[in-house]
């Protein structure tokens, strides 16, 4: 992977780690969604005109492969807010919801004809292995099978699925990028994505939540925008430039600052153990570099 692809995929983590801490923090989680991807949308649409490359009307594949990825990801985005809504911890959550990397190096290989060095899969399996031990409770023996225990746990089941759900609009993403212009199929994404959660907040659950998230945190809202959308065009942009067999695995750096903010800012419990995890993920990212 070359080192400007690098570059942006770790600055794409490290944003996509702070706006699911704003997510995290609200009361009324897929509304404050919503909001960010209006924040975004809106900022991005201003943006448009000095960012590189040109809007032309996508083929109908473009459409196809947009509209898969925008469904995969919003269906992300609401088991994640369902997974901090049951009670998880963002630095137990969060690693959880981003198990694609365990998938997306199969998907890779299987209908995109990449490869893997075995550097690169050593790489792979760290992160693997730190996204697991990032569960456990204490390092006991007992403590092992920790991790199975909790799939019971709907907080757990939903951050999981977010996880396997990602993973395909992870291949939608790459085959979108590779076919399109990477700025213009990312806007597509957010605009799409804006549209469907929209439908999904029509329902009668979220009456009157919309215009209450925004009286309380329209300063948040605001500062949403940027961030999101800084995580989302970087990230396709070292995207089109990488494997997504390890772009992906690569950008779960943001495990490491998703727990670094639920340990310190958040006062989260078992913050050695999750510490040390971030570290074996950390150890995979740098030799999938150099793999």
């Amino acid at each position: 992977m070359s080192l400007a692809a690098l570059s942006l995929i770790l600055v794409s983590a490290f944003m996509h780690a702070w706006w699911n801490l704003l997510v995290q923090r609200r009361q009324h989680k897929t509304v404050f969604i919503w909001w960010m991807f209006v924040s975004s949308g809106l900022l991005f649409t201003m943006l448009w005109p000095l960012l590189p490359g040109s809007l032309v009307w996508p083929s109908p594949q473009v459409w196809g492969l947009a509209l898969a990825g925008s469904a995969c990801f919003m269906f992300y985005h609401i088991c994640n807010g369902m997974a901090y809504r049951y009670g998880a911890d963002l630095s137990m959550a969060y690693p959880l919801a981003q198990t694609s990397m365990i998938y997306v190096p199969i998907w890779g290989v299987l209908f995109l004809g990449e490869s893997l060095s075995w550097l690169g899969g050593v790489g792979i399996m760290a992160i693997i292995c730190g996204a697991y031990v990032i569960q456990m409770e204490s390092l006991r023996a007992e403590a092992l099978l920790q991790p199975l225990r909790n799939l019971s746990h709907p907080a757990v089941q939903a951050a999981l699925a977010a996880g396997f759900i990602y993973s395909v609009g992870s291949i939608a993403d790459k085959v979108g990028v590779g076919l399109y212009n990477p700025t213009a199929f990312t806007y597509l994404l957010v605009l799409i994505m804006l549209v469907l959660m929209s439908l999904n907040l029509c329902r009668r659950a979220y009456r009157g939540m919309i215009r209450e998230e925004w009286r309380q945190n329209r300063g948040l809202i605001l500062l949403s925008g940027p961030v999101m959308l800084l995580s989302f065009l970087t990230f396709r942009w070292g995207l089109a430039m990488a494997p997504v067999s390890y772009a992906v695995p690569v950008r779960r750096v943001n495990l490491l600052c998703g727990v670094l903010i639920g340990v310190l800012f958040l006062k989260e419990s078992c913050g050695r153990i999750r510490l040390a995890a971030a570290g074996l993920i950390l150890l995979g990212v740098v030799l999938i570099r150099f793999g």
